[in-house]
């Protein structure tokens, strides 16, 4: 390769910690993306697959310094750039799509005024002009009457049209290359899909290269000629994607596509007995400010869901954002009220205050998706463990012992119960609101997305977890994902919802292989997935693979 065609160069990097002089967060890096290239920086959390792209635009965080080696943009080393220099660069010639865009949208901003900033500042165009440019690229992201939605502000949009405002604003521009930063973590399967093809198209377009930053191989797979494999600061591997998948050189790599979810063996559970859970036509209306005497703004968000959850059964519930998933684990969980049906318990209605609300209460637990924002930030483990034993009638020892030997079973240390939750990984929290729902030895636990935060390695360790404590304390678990992955291979049972309904529910196997519903086939097919071959793994589809670009 000649320095005419390579857009940007890396060569031998470090970063460290100011303070610490000897410590590396990365080491040695070094390689080289040409124009219009797609190439995937995969690893696990931690790995500093986020602070090398952020080193890139120039934005790493306050006291990561550099300890060595070049970052060349068209032959020029960035460290040598001025101030004003890095401004133009950034935009003009680099543009980052971080991972969450409600943390990165302004909140007290509309998001006309968040999209015409990089204009205003690296452009000279006109307010109409800028106007007219914006109006476009909102339309391009598929952003429906983008006109009337100038003067809204970032949370009145989905979390998929954030994300594509996200790229209007890196793409507005015309970068030559984009970073995108686990861009599709938090949204479902459809949307996941309709972000990507867009992102992809649009750098397409400009001839814009591409860094997809991610723990999602199967979508490196499908949308990235070149895949560079990151851990602990070093990159381990890199090289073409389908012969990486397939032939992985190095221990790390076989790790981590070892660690991809694969289909479990499917139990069998007796019909005729009366199951622990069971949803008879449940409804949730939520009513908008100002609609109580209208029923213009009411929105049924759960439109008569039934279902049932036998002893010991995980059931998934699957489905694009919006469908209800999270609205009917938290309506069945009484954390929001409903509006109309009927829950039962072990046969018994489970209304506040009737026969069967207690014996619920006491053997109902919820595992959430973000760990650090369930667990108060003041109580250290020991205290979040013992107050989930506040209702039991047991002694100081015993609470200590039955603290000490959950801790064990969810595979963390004595030494982690005096931590506070801001000093544990993200794996280490997710395992203590494990531990937390499951202390009390409940007969069910509704878990919202357990996982859906979590590298690839981290997540196979919490799903071998949950599966090994669903089966050795036989609990009964409602399991909401958007990872089908995940749900092939943890779930008995599986339903699918849409628009607040249920449009198909049966076994796993059934679902996945022969689904009825037209909506579950396209929620199959949107996302590929890599299947076992030899010594490393091949892109595959459920169902037929989509056309080229498509």
């Amino acid at each position: 390769m000649t320095d005419q065609d390579t857009f940007l160069s890396v060569e031998a990097l470090e970063l460290g910690i100011a303070s610490l002089p000897e410590n590396r967060i990365v080491r040695g890096v070094s390689f080289d993306i040409r124009p219009g290239e797609m190439v995937g920086l995969v690893g696990e959390s931690g790995s500093g697959k986020t602070m090398l792209g952020r080193a890139i635009i120039g934005l790493q965080p306050g006291g990561i310094v550099g300890r060595g080696g070049t970052i060349r943009l068209r032959g020029r080393d960035i460290a040598q750039m001025s101030p004003r220099e890095r401004r133009k660069m950034r935009g003009e010639d680099v543009a980052i799509v971080f991972q969450e865009p409600m943390t990165s949208l302004n909140p007290s901003m509309t998001i006309g005024r968040q999209l015409d900033e990089p204009l205003r500042s690296h452009t000279k165009l006109g307010t109409a002009g800028r106007r007219a440019r914006i109006l476009q690229m909102m339309e391009r992201v598929g952003i429906p009457s983008p006109a009337d939605r100038l003067n809204d502000y970032p949370h009145e949009f989905s979390g998929g049209m954030r994300q594509r405002i996200m790229l209007a604003s890196a793409m507005l521009l015309k970068p030559a290359l984009l970073i995108a930063d686990e861009p599709t973590t938090a949204l479902d399967a459809l949307v996941q899909r309709e972000v990507l093809e867009l992102m992809v198209e649009m750098t397409r377009e400009n001839g814009t290269a591409l860094i997809l930053i991610s723990h999602d191989l199967p979508m490196v797979a499908r949308y990235c000629e070149r895949v560079m494999v990151m851990r602990q600061g070093e990159l381990v591997e890199q090289g073409e994607t389908r012969r990486i998948l397939a032939q992985p050189a190095h221990d790390y790599t076989r790790k981590l596509l070892a660690a991809m979810p694969e289909r479990g063996p499917l139990r069998s559970f007796g019909e005729d007995e009366t199951p622990l859970v069971e949803l008879r036509d449940l409804k949730v209306e939520y009513v908008s400010r100002g609609a109580l005497l209208s029923r213009a703004n009411r929105k049924l968000a759960l439109r008569g869901a039934s279902l049932t959850v036998r002893r010991g059964e995980v059931v998934a519930v699957v489905g694009a954002s919006g469908s209800g998933k999270t609205t009917l684990g938290r309506a069945l969980a009484h954390l929001i009220p409903y509006s109309g049906g009927e829950i039962l318990f072990r046969g018994k209605p489970v209304a506040r205050g009737s026969e069967g609300w207690m014996d619920f209460r006491l053997n109902c637990q919820m595992i959430f998706q973000d760990p650090f924002g369930s667990l108060d930030p003041r109580f250290t483990i020991r205290r979040a463990l013992a107050e989930a034993l506040y209702h039991m009638d047991i002694g100081a020892q015993e609470k200590d012992e039955r603290i000490r030997r959950i801790v064990a079973e969810v595979g963390l240390e004595e030494e982690h119960l005096d931590r506070l939750p801001h000093e544990m990984s993200g794996g280490q929290r997710q395992r203590v609101a494990i531990a937390r729902a499951i202390i009390s030895e409940p007969d069910f636990v509704i878990a919202d997305e357990a996982v859906s935060a979590l590298d690839v390695t981290v997540r196979a360790q919490v799903l071998d977890l949950l599966a090994d404590l669903q089966q050795r304390h036989g609990f009964s678990c409602l399991f909401i994902s958007h990872d089908l992955g995940v749900v092939e291979q943890l779930a008995d049972r599986v339903v699918v919802m849409r628009d607040g309904e249920i449009v198909e529910e049966g076994p796993r196997n059934r679902i996945f292989d022969a689904p009825e519903s037209d909506y579950t086939r396209a929620l199959l097919s949107a996302i590929p997935t890599l299947k076992r071959s030899g010594e490393g793994v091949e892109l595959s589809w459920r169902f037929a693979a989509p056309e080229a670009g498509a």
